[in-house]
């Protein structure tokens, strides 16, 4: 089972390829190719962001939470 820490390395570096899709994608509008099969391969991507960010928030909701330190760490 993938840890916290890894599943937001891993959002960010596919947040990283998205927007490097997203800059391929243009290009090649620009240069007048079809960009059909890149769309698709992008909107992949995107599901996938989309499947571990849920993940990553199930994740987080079953961690413990931090006791708070009202008034200097008394607690009444």
């Amino acid at each position: 089972m993938p840890t916290l820490d890894y599943l937001r390395s891993e959002i960010e570096r596919m947040r990283v390829q998205v927007g490097r899709q997203r800059k391929e994608i243009l290009t090649l509008q620009r240069a007048g190719i079809p960009t059909g099969s890149a769309e698709e391969l992008l909107q992949r991507m995107l599901d996938k962001i989309d499947t571990l960010c849920a993940e990553r928030d199930r994740m987080k909701a079953a961690l413990p939470k931090p006791k708070g330190k009202m008034l200097g760490g008394r607690s009444w």
